[in-house]
């Protein structure tokens, strides 16, 4: 037997173990076929790292790409499952484990590393009986599986959607004041009156307020009124074929698979964004299947129409992610002059009589409520915007979205929905720095010898950390935000 490297070793001769228990008939050839092919597509989608200290591996490869391979795998799997029973049967063990050892060999000399772009070896209908062919294999009734048969071509329009970036960064005022409105708080709180009886029944359940699912309804979908409309089953194929994040979302279109074969809507009636998120709540399908809920008794998780089922799903998912119902989810609060500003971010969580110490106060100026309560210093806009203390229920919505503006957003909603003012210390005018902008300050930044990272017009968490190392030597207020000013002071700098 090939030896493998320990950390896979064990699955392998799990499966090899399997394999050779099957003389009694306990696992039948059609299986065995599955989960050669399998090992043997995984092979096929992981490039070498290492391959001048494997010669195994480089023998291998000489005489079958590694596309190749991963084609090899897929087509042999497909032409063998169409095969009768009887003449898969003839299939010998001694066949089976040498085909085995072969995949071991494989396995063992390919390394951790970027994905083959494969799929475009395949077209787009032979990967969809593929497709097929795996659903079957993880039991879902082909009857479901005829839903394939009204999949068309990758559709443009939502790879235009997962191409596009937009001319410039948004910042927080224009994110939170296109979706905080006198309107739309007005409206969440006649729904709130509506749907209170339902909403209280929910909250005794799973201990989330009523205003916090109010404001992740409006958020999400505008109160069920903006819910995409795209074919989930189609959205998710046509991402799944492009090779960029073929894994995520093919796992995304089984989890669908399994969704409707579970009777829960029908295919024609589930539909969602160019994303593949789906209904009222805008669920993934992994997160529909982890956490959707049957709220109103008939057998189905109806995310898209039910009512009770969006809510008890929703507060299903925030109860599992850690939501507290006695607590708030944070508060806008004012920030004395000598503020470390290193201390802001998620990332630093300290209890609040520390931050009182520190001399916090809320906006109004009253001092902080004691509590033992831990909580982060979120600066939205920089030390010159609006300072937040954020508890351990903004984190649960991180959970939800992990953006700093939609957490931030969703509790606002969810104060304003119970009588809240707007927030007091917004920022003047503040500026919108574009993709360019971006990539500049990034690129200045790498020159100065603070790694942002390979530059891209996005302001990620590498690009804060270089930002705030960069203040901190400059001897300035360590905010981490990228804005026009810091990219006009590293021009000049040059």
């Amino acid at each position: 037997m090939l030896a493998v490297p320990e950390r896979r070793g064990k699955k392998l001769s799990a499966l090899e173990d399997e394999l050779g228990s099957c003389r009694g008939g306990a696992l039948t050839a059609r299986t065995m076929i599955l989960i050669l092919c399998r090992i043997l597509y995984h092979v096929g989608m992981k490039s070498t790292r290492s391959i001048a200290q494997s010669p195994s591996a480089a023998i291998l490869l000489s005489w079958l790409s590694l596309s190749a391979w991963s084609l090899f795998a897929r087509s042999l799997r497909m032409r063998l499952l169409s095969l009768p029973f009887s003449l898969c049967s003839l299939w010998s063990l001694c066949s089976l484990r040498t085909l085995f050892s072969l995949c071991c060999l494989g396995y063992a000399s390919i390394g951790l590393a970027q994905p083959v772009v494969e799929n475009q070896l395949l077209t787009f209908d032979e990967w969809v009986e593929e497709l097929r062919a795996e659903a079957l294999s993880l039991g879902i009734r082909a009857e479901t599986l005829e839903a394939l048969d009204t999949l068309e071509a990758p559709l443009e329009k939502v790879l235009e959607y997962d191409n596009s970036q937009p001319e410039f960064v948004q910042t927080f005022t224009r994110y939170l004041n296109l979706r905080v409105t006198a309107r739309q708080v007005e409206r969440g709180q006649a729904l709130l009156d509506e749907h209170a009886d339902l909403l209280a029944e929910v909250q005794a359940k799973y201990n989330v307020q009523p205003h916090y699912l109010a404001a992740f309804w409006a958020i999400e979908s505008n109160f069920g009124s903006a819910t995409g409309g795209f074919s989930v089953l189609q959205a998710l194929a046509t991402l799944a074929y492009d090779p960029r994040r073929a894994q995520f979302f093919r796992d995304q279109l089984i989890t669908a698979l399994r969704i409707l074969d579970a009777g829960h809507i029908g295919a024609e009636r589930m539909t969602g964004s160019w994303a593949g998120a789906m209904g009222q709540l805008q669920f993934m399908p992994s997160v529909f299947f982890s956490y959707g809920v049957d709220g109103d008794g008939d057998g189905r998780i109806d995310i898209w129409n039910s009512l009770p089922d969006i809510f008890h799903s929703a507060a299903n998912f925030l109860s599992q992610s850690g939501w507290q119902g006695d607590e708030r989810w944070g508060r806008e609060v004012i920030l004395p002059a000598n503020f470390d500003y290193s201390l802001t971010g998620v990332s630093e969580r300290r209890l609040l009589e520390s931050w009182r110490a520190l001399g916090i106060r809320q906006v109004s100026g009253a001092a902080l409520p004691v509590a033992d309560m831990e909580a982060s210093v979120i600066l939205p806009a920089g030390a010159d915007g609006p300072a937040f203390l954020a508890y351990g229920n903004y984190r649960a919505t991180l959970a939800y979205n992990p953006s700093t503006f939609y957490a931030l957003t969703v509790g606002h909603l969810a104060d304003r929905f119970s009588g809240s003012g707007p927030i007091q210390r917004m920022p003047v005018n503040e500026q919108a720095m574009s993709l360019a902008d971006v990539r500049e300050l990034q690129e200045l930044l790498n020159l100065a010898g603070f790694d942002s990272g390979e530059p891209d017009g996005r302001v990620g968490r590498q690009t804060r950390s270089a930002i705030r190392a960069y203040q901190e030597r400059a001897q300035l207020r360590m905010d981490a935000y990228a804005s026009k000013a810091l990219l006009e002071r590293l021009q000049a700098e040059r």
